[in-house]
């Protein structure tokens, strides 16, 4: 038996988002804590599950503050270390008025590309039922060396391993060296998490079903689900393929964090059901579900600190069914 069901490794920031304008109109952002890996765990948290997570952050008081924010989430800090002379990642997120993003990152360096392999904890690790990454860890010659020490101590404890390319084209010097990591994550990875954007980025269709084929074609992913924003999500499994349309929310603020529950919710759903074990029908059940959690958190500022509840999740889900029906 594994302590821990969930470990993830990789950036925890400080996700600067548009609140509104001053009495001089000038832009206000609120910090919120954030970080896709962590904010995956913190889901989780919600879920029941217990999680832990591998990072580096500044000792500066950003950092302190998102330690503090993570301890009181529930998840494990043990190997959440601080850098004394790197200061805290920080991102500035700025919203369009349908919800979409974009990006401008503090983070030449930022502390979060300091992990080395020596300090990640592989006994953490070899402890958990699965472990997540991105492709962010890798934007650093020794930062990548720490992820894929991590990743291989996952694989010789029989972990399952999650993957989640989260593309962010500003963090890389060159897009063709993005393409190679994350060709690495789905060489490694059980399970997989991709967007419509980044199926296109490494494929180069549009085709969602073309995209995924050509994947799985040169990698042996056991699960894959895409994400399509405002068309919903599909997963792949063996040779079954399922969607489910999106939850559109009429008060969407911003979709940042959508993606990270989404994952979250599947992960979820592997460990309850097992790897091996899907239907189409729970398939079906796992889309919706994760569907209706990233739709709830672009309803809200940040993600990391307002995931949603299991029990809203559920009321939401059985709303659009009556309405539905």
């Amino acid at each position: 038996m594994k302590n821990y069901d969930v470990t993830a490794l990789g950036e925890l920031l400080v996700d600067f988002t548009m609140n509104g304008m001053s009495a001089q109109q000038n832009q206000l952002f609120e910090a919120n804590p954030g970080g896709a890996p962590c904010n995956v765990l913190a889901m989780l948290q919600k879920l029941g599950r217990k999680t832990a997570f591998i990072g580096k952050v500044g000792n500066d008081s950003f950092g302190k503050m998102l330690k503090d924010t993570v301890n009181r989430l529930g998840i494990n800090t043990e190997n959440l270390l601080m850098d004394d002379k790197v200061p805290t990642t920080l991102a500035f997120v700025h919203t369009a008025s349908d919800g979409d993003r974009s990006f401008s990152f503090y983070r030449n360096p930022g502390a979060d590309m300091m992990l080395r392999a020596e300090e990640v904890n592989t006994g953490l690790i070899a402890d958990s039922k699965i472990f997540h990454f991105g492709s962010l860890s890798m934007t650093d010659q020794k930062a990548e060396e720490a992820t894929k020490t991590a990743v291989a101590a996952a694989k010789n404890a029989g972990a399952l391993i999650s993957f989640d390319p989260n593309l962010r084209p500003p963090l890389w010097d060159r897009l063709d060296r993005a393409g190679e990591k994350i060709r690495y994550g789905l060489e490694q990875c059980d399970i997989l998490k991709i967007s419509d954007d980044e199926i296109e980025f490494l494929t180069g269709t549009d085709d969602i079903d073309e995209g995924i084929e050509r994947i799985r074609e040169k990698n042996n992913i056991r699960l894959v689900c895409a994400t399509m924003g405002k068309r919903g999500s599909r997963v792949y499994y063996r040779d079954i393929r399922t969607q489910c349309p999106a939850f559109l929310q009429v008060k969407t603020i911003e979709t940042t964090g959508a993606g990270d529950t989404f994952m979250a919710c599947v992960l979820d759903a592997v460990l309850r059901i097992g790897l091996e074990s899907f239907t189409e029908q729970s398939l079906h059940e796992m889309l919706r579900f994760a569907n209706a959690a990233s739709s709830i958190i672009t309803t809200r500022k940040g993600a990391l600190k307002v995931m949603p509840e299991k029990s809203e999740i559920l009321k939401l889900t059985k709303e659009r069914k009556n309405n539905n029906a």
